[in-house]
């Protein structure tokens, strides 16, 4: 430890850079000092006095996970701070931005960015006490007041864009159902060639017909896996056998791939072209391949007869809302209903009584 003004302090390599005319310091810290400096409670605090967000409980279990589970693979971004006194710093010999960063220890050091970050790596230290010779960056701002702070937080989340779950997905190497609909979209007819893969939603022009982050869901649904459950290679390869097979009994999605016919077209007219018929087929799946587990496949073909327009007033009053396709779980399962009917399946107690409230209309 150091002293500055006779105080005991932090110390931490850092780098020292301006922006908008005043100084910040990208500091590397170990976990294990991350819980002791940002210490500062706010919860008692009113929002007009906080600079962050009241921390979402329920966030941190995942991220704890996340690290206990991946303690030689994961990726944590730095957190943004700001001091509330004057800091000290040391420049290394023949460097100007290079150095020592001394921190007070009493000195009051607010999150700006990153506070479910170093909440979940306080837990996580707790069970893992290793991970705390692990470092993080923290960038550093010399804080000019409370408003300042404030306009920071405002300022470094305004533009901040969550990624869209087919980017997700497509970037997810962890999660196994991913990995499946990554297989699927560039591999599993009807799927290769006409999948979205980095948006979730299909602009009116697109030329393709599904999303990844539908054939995920989808595909759950069929396999009967919850977020981030696995699946066997049995499964897998029924994953595979169910949509080709799907696919065969589907002339409008032949018609797409031999490009006879425009996504954008099928789109418009057909619901068996958006996510919310996708997801009632992988539902349809999960029952059909358990009612019959030697016939599946032939009973599939029974898709050709099913009238798949928009304008068909079975799917008026189980898919559509106020003439839109709706994507609510209620929607989908009352989809999947009718094709568990076309295909006679029988329904589940709470199908029936889904089913009950349509009729009743």
């Amino acid at each position: 430890m150091s002293t500055l003004d006779s105080h005991y302090c932090y110390a931490f390599p850092a780098v020292r850079g301006i922006q908008a005319g005043r100084p910040f310091y990208i500091a590397t810290c170990p976990l294990r000092i991350i819980p002791k400096i940002f210490s500062f409670d706010e919860r008692e605090v009113p929002p007009e006095l906080r600079a962050q967000r009241i921390l979402n409980k329920a966030r941190i279990p995942e991220m704890v996970r996340y690290l206990l589970e991946n303690p030689k693979d994961y990726v944590f971004s730095a957190l943004t701070a700001s001091i509330a006194v004057d800091v000290e710093f040391d420049e290394h010999e023949n460097s100007i931005s290079l150095g020592t960063l001394r921190i007070p220890m009493d000195a009051q050091i607010l999150i700006n960015d990153g506070q479910h970050r170093r909440k979940a790596i306080e837990e996580a230290i707790e069970e893992r006490p290793e991970l705390g010779q692990d470092n993080i960056p923290v960038l550093f701002f010399v804080d000019e007041g409370l408003q300042r702070s404030q306009q920071m937080f405002a300022d470094l989340n305004k533009y901040a864009v969550k990624p869209s779950p087919s980017l997700g997905t497509l970037y997810d190497h962890r999660d196994p159902s991913s990995w499946l609909a990554r297989h699927l979209a560039t591999s599993i007819e009807p799927f290769v060639g006409l999948t979205e893969l980095e948006k979730s939603s299909i602009s009116t022009l697109s030329n393709k017909l599904f999303t990844l982050s539908s054939i995920k869901q989808a595909t759950r649904a069929l396999l009967g896996k919850g977020t981030k459950e696995g699946f066997s290679d049995e499964e897998a390869t029924l994953a595979c056998d169910y949509w080709q097979t799907v696919y065969r009994n589907m002339p409008d999605w032949q018609m797409a791939n031999k490009k006879e016919v425009s996504p954008a077209q099928l789109r418009q007219e057909y619901i068996h072209a958006h996510g919310v018929g996708l997801h009632a087929l992988g539902i349809l799946g999960r029952s059909l391949v358990s009612e019959h587990p030697d016939t599946w496949q032939q009973d599939l073909q029974k898709l050709k007869s099913i009238d798949w327009r928009k304008s068909n007033p079975e799917w008026l009053r189980r898919t559509m809302l106020h003439g839109k396709l709706s994507k609510s779980t209620t929607a989908i399962q009352l989809t999947c209903n009718a094709l568990k009917q076309a295909l006679t399946l029988p329904l589940t107690p709470e199908e029936k009584v889904l089913e009950d409230q349509v009729v009743q209309k």
